[in-house]
């Protein structure tokens, strides 16, 4: 079995909470300097810009500023801050609920994304807490869909991550959701939903198939008024997507969910008028370090209920200013 080789620690900070990136130079190459093998690594990366960053010492070896006509060193490991996207801020707040020296609970707005990933970078929970909380070893114990509001929780150690997300693997976490959707009086509530979801990897949408079931969910009508319902969530298991998979194949999809039952066109970035109306609400759990039970409860409302008109009026007049919607 071969024996994973231990990367250095990083020479370089973090920059808005976002790590820098890692290259580890191949054991074998022709590349005449460090300078030509960066240019033939990174195609997408316009030469100029890479010899701009070796001018200005901002890639970085394991001894300090790489040269730019540094000789190509097998087996080197070189560090530098990516150029980030340019991204749309997301103008709520996100509040911590709870810190301790191992776990950060946090009240996430909706559209704004948990990690990294994509066109995300900066504008993610993770990069806003460790840049704020001054954490730069925080990492997510689950992840929280960018389009749903709520409860997340972020580890400070990370040798303590694993111990965090096993709770989440052996379904030792309670979790409950709201969300408004349509009322079908005909539908009986509580329910069971029960189906195989599949997800495949670039593709928006996860399906149900025909085939034994990998996700389970209890659904059940919370309150009525007029024809809508607050419904409580309770996923038992963690699927993408799971619940408003689930929501949907009830003929009762999730108010403001772009994806299901039909795909809609991506808004523009900064189009915050319609969240969509699903709230991850409680968490419950003993922590598996301390043993000390716990219970989160969000803060946040679902607009569709608290304010029903405001939202109505937001989602309909494309007129009206984004800041009217609550995080």
């Amino acid at each position: 079995m071969r024996r994973k080789r231990k990367v250095p620690p990083t020479p370089l900070p973090q920059r808005n909470g976002v790590d820098p990136v890692h290259l580890r130079l191949p054991a074998e190459g022709d590349w005449p300097t460090l300078r030509a093998y960066l240019a033939d690594r990174l195609p997408t990366v316009d030469p100029a810009r890479i010899d701009a960053l070796l001018g200005g010492g901002e890639i970085v070896g394991e001894h300090g500023p790489v040269a730019p006509d540094e000789p190509f060193r097998p087996g080197a490991h070189l560090w530098l801050h990516r150029d980030l996207p340019d991204e749309v801020h997301v103008p709520f707040e996100l509040d911590v609920l709870y810190r301790d020296e191992h776990l950060v609970v946090v009240d996430k707005p909706h559209f704004l994304a948990t990690t990294p990933r994509g066109r995300h970078v900066v504008e993610t929970a993770l990069s806003r807490l460790r840049h704020s909380l001054a954490l730069p070893a925080l990492s997510p114990a689950h992840r929280l869909d960018r389009l749903t509001a709520g409860l997340a929780m972020f580890v400070v150690r990370p040798e303590e991550r694993g111990a965090y997300q096993t709770l989440f693997r052996d379904r030792l976490v309670r979790k409950e959701y709201q969300a408004v959707a349509g009322y079908d009086p005909a539908l009986t509530l509580p329910r069971t939903v029960r189906s195989h979801i599949v997800k495949e990897r670039g593709v928006i949408a996860a399906q149900e198939v025909d085939a034994p079931p990998n996700s389970e969910s209890r659904i059940e009508l919370a309150e009525l008024r007029g024809g809508l319902g607050r419904y409580r969530l309770r996923p038992l298991t963690g699927r993408t997507h799971q619940l408003r998979l689930h929501m949907s194949g009830l003929g009762l999809p999730i108010l403001g969910d772009p994806v299901y039952p039909v795909l809609l066109p991506e808004p523009a970035p900064d189009d915050f008028r319609r969240p969509l109306q699903l709230l991850a609400s409680v968490v419950e759990f003993t922590d598996p370090l301390t043993g000390r039970p716990h219970r989160f409860e969000s803060r946040r409302s679902l607009t569709a209920w608290s304010d029903p008109d405001t939202w109505a009026r937001e989602a309909d007049d494309p007129g009206l200013p984004v800041q009217a919607v609550r995080g």
